[in-house]
């Protein structure tokens, strides 16, 4: 899901490892458009750490992993012709592209759809139970059991905007603004 193509993920493996050593991941990458102008969309973010905090990028960071996979990118040269890199964050109802977001966003409403059908139906819409192996829990509504879906069939999720995601986003940014900017009693 982080990459739809073939060429999308051929790129991951080129980039993975530049964004990792910049102190970012890549939640996704779309290379689109025709011949003429292409567009190379890469979503990024910080690792989210243990304390909560990681995860939001601002412009700043945006700005760092845009210079850091255009070095790359202009020595290795992997893309036929002309393209616009475009670096953003994933955004506050972000897409969950690793089986990791679906642990850590574990308590979150998502809308998930799959590449098959299951139980008559190929999206889901609930709240996030975490991860049992290779497969994402999800509370349905109206069921008493958490569904078990194999994150591989998985073609499409993102969280749900909502008062409590709003939240969670407004303290992980002030988390991080107060360890980029310790007030001065912590600092004696």
């Amino acid at each position: 899901m982080r990459g739809k193509t073939a060429e999308d993920r051929q790129l991951l493996e080129l980039l993975d490892p530049v964004a990792e050593a910049a102190g970012y991941e890549i939640v996704r990458l779309r290379l689109m458009g025709g011949d003429e102008q292409r567009r190379l969309q890469i979503m990024g973010e910080r690792p989210l750490l243990e304390d909560g905090t990681g995860g939001d990028m601002n412009v700043e960071d945006c700005a760092r992993l845009s210079r850091a996979i255009s070095q790359i990118m202009d020595a290795a040269d992997p893309i036929a012709g002309e393209y616009m890199l475009e670096v953003s964050s994933p955004g506050v109802d972000r897409p969950l592209t690793r089986l990791k977001d679906f642990d850590t966003y574990e308590g979150l409403e998502a809308r998930v759809e799959l590449d098959r059908m299951a139980e008559g139906r190929k999206r889901f819409k609930g709240v996030l139970a975490g991860v049992d192996g290779d497969n994402i829990g999800i509370d349905l509504e109206g069921d008493e059991h958490t569904a078990l879906i194999p994150f591989a069939w998985i073609i499409d999720a993102k969280l749900v905007l909502s008062d409590q995601l709003m939240k969670r986003g407004a303290a992980q940014r002030a988390a991080r603004i107060e360890n980029e900017n310790p007030s001065e009693d912590e600092e004696d």
